[in-house]
């Protein structure tokens, strides 16, 4: 497996499991935090999308080295160390190998996916540059151009342009510095002043949050992972509470419940049965789940006192670190040996046994001691090796596969004197290859 492959093969592998393990975090966080309102919520969900997009590529990292510039070196030198053997990768999973074969496969899946989400994104890019040149301004004595200036004084927003368009078949706002709203044309004439407040005002909410920009960044930041059907639900629920949001902002000055029916009758004369999708474009209606927003609107308030707010939030953000924290502490390693290594190698060792049915086969075992140059320089990790057990049990041959340099060699000294019971095949003695880990910890 080549040195690019196998990073890639192990960031699939990871993002498979990963992205629904904080998906599911992400749900019980909003089912805490949904008395607290909308904004909440919608924290939760930027956050889940944020991680799913991260965390996989923060599997990647060298961990076990990275730890030497943890605060807690900083510490008094004189600390004892413990040093442990792990037969295996020393993680939950053992390092995942996978057949050439299958790893080219997933991988070329994996990129053709990737690159197909990328093209869709520079695409739609590319349309939603063409709608905003086609689009016609309104006549400035319209019912919808009054209602504009209204609004647009209030917000303090003089740089937003209003303009209509027969291309979308409900009000929609894009940009990032020149600001559009482009109201479907053909129904502007035919919306009371009513709608009319009710579409101005909750797209001049989307342009108060900078919710274009925004959704750029986060559908930039999934884009490695927008494979995963996860990572779809958590767009979908950030996307509702994004317009809850709005409802909320746009439903100050009429009234929530003023502002509920004229955002029924919206929806009933614009959407008349049409699919509602402008790529990219943030709309008031880019959320399928109406009724769940109509009755966020009608519902009665309940206060939520501070110190309960805290300890939700505080509760919250421990639950997302433990997940985020889980999700890296039991990542799934691969193979990085390349497959010329692997040939070479694979002359010496006929057969790979699993480290587990190594273990048990092992006689006499050397315990690594902790180097004092390395205790007193604060340095712990993780020293992987590859070992091959000769056909009289001892150890013939021994690779670092990954560790800190100042630890590598008081691992392999240890290791290199253990003995196990030779592995039969059919009766007869043969070499085997296995995978030692020796982790090196220091007490705080």
């Amino acid at each position: 497996m080549s040195s690019f492959t196998s990073p890639l093969v192990a960031y699939v592998v990871n993002s498979l499991w990963q992205v629904p393990l904080i998906l599911i975090a992400a749900w019980l966080a909003a089912r805490v935090l949904r008395r607290v309102g909308p904004a909440a919520e919608h924290q939760v969900w930027v956050t889940a999308l944020l991680l799913e997009g991260v965390v996989p590529a923060l599997s990647l990292l060298p961990w076990e080295q990275l730890q030497m510039a943890w605060p807690w070196h900083g510490y008094a030198a004189t600390a004892d160390g413990n040093v442990a053997v792990v037969m295996g990768v020393g993680t939950a999973f053992a390092a995942l190998r996978l057949p050439p074969a299958i790893a080219a496969v997933l991988v070329t899946m994996y990129l053709a996916v990737t690159g197909y989400c990328v093209s869709r994104f520079v695409w739609h890019g590319v349309r939603l540059s063409v709608l905003t040149r086609s689009a016609d301004p309104l006549v400035p004595n319209s019912d919808a151009a009054v209602a504009w200036e209204r609004w647009r004084d209030r917000s303090e927003r003089s740089q937003v342009v209003l303009a209509s368009s027969a291309r979308i078949f409900a009000p929609v706002t894009l940009g990032i510095f020149a600001k559009h709203v482009l109201l479907p044309a053909g129904l502007v004439g035919s919306l009371r002043r009513g709608e009319l407040d009710t579409a101005i005002a909750h797209e001049m909410a989307h342009i108060r949050r900078n919710d274009f920009a925004k959704n750029l960044f986060y559908e930039i930041v999934s884009l490695t992972v927008n494979y995963h059907p996860a990572v779809w639900l958590t767009r979908q629920r950030m996307t509702e509470t994004r317009e809850m949001i709005c409802d909320e902002m746009a439903a100050g000055n009429a009234g929530s419940h003023a502002y509920a029916e004229s955002l029924l009758r919206l929806a009933t004369l614009l959407l008349q049965g049409k699919p509602v999708r402008v790529p990219h474009a943030i709309g008031i209606f880019d959320s399928n789940t109406l009724e769940r927003r109509l009755m966020k609107l009608t519902e009665t308030k309940k206060a939520i006192g501070p110190a309960r707010r805290v300890i939700l939030a505080c509760a919250c953000i421990v639950l997302g670190l433990a997940t985020a924290g889980s999700a890296l502490a039991l990542r799934i390693g691969v193979d990085q040996k390349d497959s010329e290594d692997n040939a070479k190698l694979s002359k010496i060792v006929p057969s790979s046994v699993p480290p587990e049915t190594m273990q048990k086969s092992l006689i006499s075992k050397v315990s690594p001691v902790y180097p004092p140059e390395a205790k007193k320089a604060r340095i712990q990790g993780k020293v992987v090796l590859d070992a091959v057990v000769g056909k009289t049990g001892h150890v013939e041959n021994l690779k670092v596969v990954s560790g800190p340099n100042e630890l590598q060699t008081s691992a392999m000294d240890a290791v290199r004197q253990w003995v196990y019971k030779p592995f039969l095949l059919n009766g007869n003695p043969i070499e085997v290859r296995t995978t030692i880990s020796v982790i090196y910890t220091l007490k705080k």
